[in-house]
């Protein structure tokens, strides 16, 4: 019984010596070389070493690295954890104390890019990142003129301002499709039909008068008639222009000319820093529109009240001017410098 009871205890004592032993390895710093990887498991990142794989417990400690990506190959000291449980356990949990790149090594980048972190042997280059904007502006002749004409008439009876108002409003618009031509749109842009009061202290207020309006919107593509336009309408019964504008339909090519101008203002500014640090641009890593390209701003005239004109009147001279087209580009590049 005493040779079972010592035999049991040795066997205990071994037992627990190699559990020791296990845990003292455990606990060691280890050093493994590998390539960066992801897990299944959202967020999750793995050292892929020719054997075993590493899942590293505290990866948000290197993600601010610019080397921290997939495929990059790495050296990195720590510990296993032999307590620590995932959900899918894809490798050894391992808390990285340091992490380096290994020398010639490459940075894959979006869409399969790379670009080369480490130049010639014996020349330590670096690479860091650099973000400019780059703006451009592109005048362009407007396509398109609208016209908003009125017809405005008041009567003491709300029948005869909408009568009076129906017969000039339809004269404007035959002397308006005339002289715009077949080329143009004419529709009507508003009608209303409102009462006038007069206001007495202690009274309520009175209908003095009815006000018909009808308004009529021309949009016609030659500008060399927006001034004969308004000079029939005038002669028509129209008395009153509230607002006259100048736009670009066709404006695919002056979008690309902004775009493509500001893309190289943005890249002539990162080469500037980059020759200022003593490097160069590695690589351009992202490029968006950073202010979206909004199409011309119509240009409205102040609305004005039409007297009607003779016949031999002078014309109503129209200038188009210039639009302008805006854009703007945000880079972010790579510069690769000698530290």
């Amino acid at each position: 019984m005493s040779k079972s009871l010592s035999s049991l205890r040795a066997s205990l004592f071994a037992i627990a010596f190699v559990l020791a032993a296990q845990l003292a390895v455990s606990a060691r710093e280890i050093t493994v070389q590998g390539r960066l990887g992801r897990t299944v498991e959202p967020g999750g990142w793995l050292i892929k070493t020719s054997g075993p794989k590493y899942l590293i417990l505290n990866p948000q400690k290197f993600q601010d690295e610019l080397w921290f990506r997939e495929d990059t190959e790495v050296e990195a000291a720590g510990e296993t954890k032999t307590g620590v449980v995932s959900i899918y356990q894809e490798g050894t949990p391992f808390e990285v104390r340091t992490m380096r790149q290994l020398r010639g090594s490459r940075v894959s980048g979006g869409g399969g890019d790379t670009a080369s972190v480490v130049a010639a042997p014996g020349v330590e280059r670096s690479l860091t990142r650099v973000s400019v904007t780059g703006d451009s502006l592109v005048l362009s002749t407007p396509d398109t003129a609208i016209l908003s004409l009125a017809v405005v008439t008041q009567n003491a009876s709300a029948s005869e301002a909408q009568a009076e108002n129906a017969s000039r409003s339809d004269a404007l618009v035959r002397a308006v499709r005339a002289a715009a031509g077949t080329g143009a749109e004419v529709k009507t842009g508003g009608y209303s039909l409102q009462p006038q009061y007069a206001y007495k202290e202690g009274a309520p207020p009175v209908i003095t008068s009815y006000i018909a309006r009808n308004g009529v919107v021309v949009t016609m593509g030659d500008l060399t008639k927006v001034g004969p336009v308004i000079d029939a309408a005038s002669r028509a019964g129209a008395n009153s222009v509230d607002g006259l504008s100048f736009t670009l339909r066709q404006d695919g090519e002056a979008r690309a000319q902004a775009l493509a101008g500001a893309t190289r203002v943005a890249m002539d500014k990162a080469r500037v820093i980059a020759t200022a640090l003593g490097g160069r641009v590695a690589r351009i890593v992202e490029v968006q529109e950073a202010g979206a390209v909004r199409p011309p701003i119509p240009r409205p005239y102040e609305r004005m009240e039409l007297k009607t004109m003779q016949s031999d009147a002078a014309s109503t001279p129209i200038e188009p001017g210039s639009l302008e087209m805006r854009a703007q580009v945000q880079l972010v590049a790579e510069i690769e410098i000698k530290p």
